[in-house]
């Protein structure tokens, strides 16, 4: 799109990528393979930063790996092992509540569809898209703020908000580049393309990136 060629960046992006540690929630993922952990795992990682979401989830994980078993866990069990990613408290009312409504409809499987899991309470498309590409490996681009950010950026796409840039990415982006450009952008945006002054002078990508919305750089 606009004379941008995706294919040499996905390319150096999977080089550079390898120098760094992938998301929290892809380690669980290719760790475990159980979408429900992805799942739960996501729910965490919200507003919280990998180094905290990590340790996080293998003290829930070592006390309940199922719906059934979550749910035998008090709030305050729950509240105690995930403390101190953000808003521990509301997210575990949610888990327990994600725990009941798997058990009751859906026989304690985590549904591989989109639009079954955005009807879970505190599920957003980001989450649904996680769970649908690392959790079962099924097509979907889940864009979080590094995703939305980075590819307005580079000028490959012009959008205002997450959900629209999932939308143009799923008619640009070729299929082939859907699963994986969630944690490549994470890694790459947590790691160079940081939101405020990224490090445009070590970045091998800077000659075709048109630093839209940067100010400063490094």
């Amino acid at each position: 799109m606009n004379g941008f060629d995706i294919h040499s960046v996905i390319a150096i992006l999977r080089q550079e990528v390898r120098q760094w540690q992938s998301p929290a929630v892809t380690i669980v993922s290719q760790r475990e393979g159980d979408p429900f952990k992805v799942l739960i795992s996501c729910i965490l990682s919200l507003r919280t930063q990998d180094t905290t979401t990590s340790p996080a989830s293998e003290r829930l994980f070592a006390l309940a790996t199922t719906p059934d078993t979550m749910m035998l866990l008090s709030k305050d069990e729950i509240e105690a092992a995930i403390y101190p990613v953000g808003f521990y408290r509301n997210k575990a009312g949610q888990i327990i509540d994600i725990c009941r409504q798997l058990v009751a409809d859906y026989d304690g499987k985590v549904p591989e569809e989109i639009d079954q899991l955005l009807m879970f309470k505190g599920v957003g498309r980001k989450t649904a898209n996680l769970v649908v590409t690392l959790g079962y490996g099924k097509p979907g681009i889940c864009v979080d703020t590094h995703v939305h950010r980075i590819c307005n950026r580079w000028g490959y796409i012009a959008t205002r908000t997450p959900d629209e840039t999932e939308k143009v990415l799923r008619q640009c982006l070729p299929s082939e580049y859907w699963l994986g450009i969630n944690d490549l952008l994470v890694t790459f945006g947590q790691n160079l393309c940081r939101p405020l002054s990224p490090y445009c002078s070590r970045c091998r990508i800077a000659v075709s990136c048109k630093k839209l919305g940067v100010s400063s750089f490094r």
